[in-house]
């Protein structure tokens, strides 16, 4: 199973470390999930997800609380849409967006495809089979739980495979599940009573590709300015 994500995390959640980028994402996150199923988070997975993402990233209440309420204003009215698209040596650019104006938001992607040399905006639908959709849940281990229990009862929610990786904070173990388990494997979290770190739906390459340094740093020019954009609420690649 391709792990481009995890090279692009380091180095995306570093660029988000502005709280006046990564607050209005998390905000809109939560404002689409009390639109569609509702401003009560124990009724609420999608919006219980989104807040305690929010949590994780020091996200004011204040802020939480505001980003609810805007849903049921006029101001809380946000479209989710994909565009996909294509750059040199055969990166392939997945993007989602939650955006109040949809012309706005494609009209500023196109203008960052067409700035990059051998890079376009290709029609939806175009790299849909090149990526898998996920669930992916991140958590440090209890101390009280044997990590192999651990995996085993999260089988039953519908876990596929279950991996970690090191950095500043220690051990972070990553739960991997189809994307129609989302909320079948968030509940058995909460029914394990394990705090999760971050919880989101991924789109992992199927077959990533190695770049060199250089041209890794040409994909990461165009990369880095999409996700700049306050529309783009997450950016997937074929990069291993």
């Amino acid at each position: 199973m391709g792990r481009a994500f995890e090279y692009r995390r380091a180095a995306k959640e570093k660029r988000w470390d502005k709280m006046s980028k990564v607050f209005p994402k998390l905000a809109k996150a939560i404002t689409v999930a009390a639109k569609e199923g509702g401003s009560d988070p124990m009724m609420n997975a999608k919006l219980r997800t989104a807040i305690a993402n929010a949590k994780a990233q020091n996200m004011p209440k204040d802020n939480v609380e505001a980003a609810i309420k805007r849903a049921s204003g006029k101001d809380g009215i946000f479209s989710e849409i994909t565009y996909e698209g294509k750059a040199a040596n055969g990166v392939l650019i997945f993007i989602e967006c939650t955006t109040d104006n949809p012309t706005r938001t494609i009209a500023n992607l196109k203008s960052y495809f067409n700035k990059t040399p051998n890079a376009t905006i290709v029609p939806n639908g175009s790299l849909e089979f090149m990526f898998s959709r996920k669930s992916v849940f991140e958590f440090k281990k209890p101390q009280n739980m044997d990590i192999e229990d651990l995996e085993l009862a999260l089988i039953d929610y519908g876990l596929e495979e279950l991996t970690h990786i090191e950095n500043e904070d220690g051990i972070i173990y990553i739960a991997y599940g189809d994307y129609t388990d989302f909320g079948k494997l968030n509940e058995g979290f909460e029914a394990l009573n394990i705090e999760l770190s971050k919880a989101s739906l991924q789109r992992i390459a199927n077959s990533p590709i190695t770049l060199n340094e250089e041209q890794l740093l040409e994909a990461e020019k165009l990369i880095d300015k999409i996700e700049e954009d306050d529309d783009v609420q997450a950016v997937y690649t074929n990069i291993e």
